[in-house]
C-alpha cells in the first residue's frame, strides 16, 4: 500500500473544537514515522462561522461547502496519482468531500458509535457532523453538496459499531435511515464476532472507502472524542474488526475523526491512537 496522509482538521461547530488540532497532534505523537508513509500536507478546512443557516440548518454552511470541495480536490488528486488517502480530521464533516472526491461504485466501511442520519431539521446542534452519513446518500439539506443524487449507494454503506437504537429516545434519527443501509450494532462487534464480521465484508471485489469515527471506541479505552457513548468496542475488537478491511486489497482509502485533542493534555490519548493505527496499517 502507498499511503499518503492529508490533513483535514475541519470542526463544523464553528467554535475552534479540539478536533482542528488532532491532525497537529497525531503527527505530535510520531504518526507519520510509524507507518512510513508520504505527507500530502493539509487542506483548508477552517469553519469559524457558528451561525446555523435558516434555509439548509448547517452550521457555516458556505464555509463547510467550500471545506467539502476542497477536499474533493486533494483526494482526487492523490489517487490519480496513485496514493491511498489518510484524510485525519477533524470531525465527521470530512466525509461527504472525500466521498465526492472518489469515483462511483464503491463501498463505504463507516465505524461510528452514531448513525450521523440527522438533517438540517432535526439536528440538535446544526453541525454538519450529525448529517454527513444522510448528506452522502442523498437524505441530507438540499444544496450542501455541488450535485444532485448520492455519493454513496446506500446499499454499499456498512454501519459498523453504533450504539442500540433505542437509544434515539425520540426515534427521530433512526427513522430517517435508509432501510437499504447495512447496520451492524457494537454489540456485534465484541470479542471473536469482530473478526468474523471484518472477514465477511472483507470478501468482497467492490473497492471500499474505511472511514474510522473514533467514537466507536468505548470513553473507557478513549475518553477523548466530543461525544462519547458507553458500551463501545476495545481497542482489541476494533483491530480485529478493521484489520481484514484494511489488508482486502479493495481499500481506496481511509479516514479518521472526532479525536477532540482538548480532552489530552498530555497526549498519551494520541500516542495510543498513532500506535493502534500504526498496527492496523502495517504491511
Amino acid at each position: 500500500m502507498r499511503w499518503s496522509v492529508l490533513d483535514a482538521p475541519l470542526d463544523s461547530s464553528g467554535r475552534g473544537r479540539g478536533e482542528r488540532l488532532a491532525p497537529a497532534a497525531l503527527r505530535a505523537a510520531g504518526l507519520l514515522g510509524r507507518l512510513g508513509v508520504a505527507d500530502a500536507g493539509a487542506v483548508d478546512t477552517l469553519i469559524d462561522d457558528p451561525a446555523r443557516d435558516p434555509e439548509t440548518g448547517v452550521i457555516g454552511v458556505e464555509q463547510v461547502r467550500r471545506a467539502t470541495r476542497a477536499i474533493a480536490v486533494r483526494v482526487t488528486a492523490l489517487i490519480d496519482t496513485g496514493w491511498q488517502p489518510l484524510v485525519l480530521g477533524g470531525d465527521c464533516a470530512i466525509l461527504p468531500g472525500i466521498l465526492q472526491g472518489l469515483s462511483s461504485g464503491f463501498d463505504l466501511w463507516f465505524l461510528d458509535a452514531h448513525l450521523d442520519f440527522e438533517d438540517g431539521r432535526t439536528s440538535p446542534t446544526g453541525e454538519a457532523a450529525d448529517m454527513d452519513l444522510s448528506i452522502v446518500t442523498d437524505h441530507g439539506p438540499a444544496g450542501v453538496l455541488d450535485r444532485e443524487g448520492p455519493l454513496v449507494d446506500p446499499d454499499q454503506v456498512h454501519v459498523l459499531g453504533h450504539r442500540p437504537l433505542d437509544r434515539d429516545t425520540d426515534g427521530r434519527e433512526a427513522s430517517r435511515v435508509d432501510p437499504a443501509v447495512h447496520l451492524v450494532p457494537a454489540t456485534r462487534l465484541r470479542g471473536a464476532d469482530a473478526a468474523a464480521v471484518g472477514r465477511d465484508l472483507a470478501a468482497g471485489t467492490t473497492p471500499a472507502w474505511l472511514h474510522l469515527d473514533l467514537d466507536v471506541l468505548d470513553p473507557f479505552v478513549l475518553p477523548a472524542v466530543s461525544y462519547p457513548e458507553p458500551d463501545g468496542l476495545d481497542w482489541a475488537d476494533l483491530t480485529a474488526l478493521a484489520r481484514p478491511l484494511v489488508h482486502s486489497g479493495r481499500l481506496i482509502g481511509m479516514s479518521v475523526t472526532d479525536f477532540n485533542a482538548d480532552e489530552d493534555p498530555d497526549g498519551r490519548h494520541a500516542e495510543r491512537i498513532a500506535q493502534a493505527l500504526a498496527e492496523l496499517l502495517a504491511a
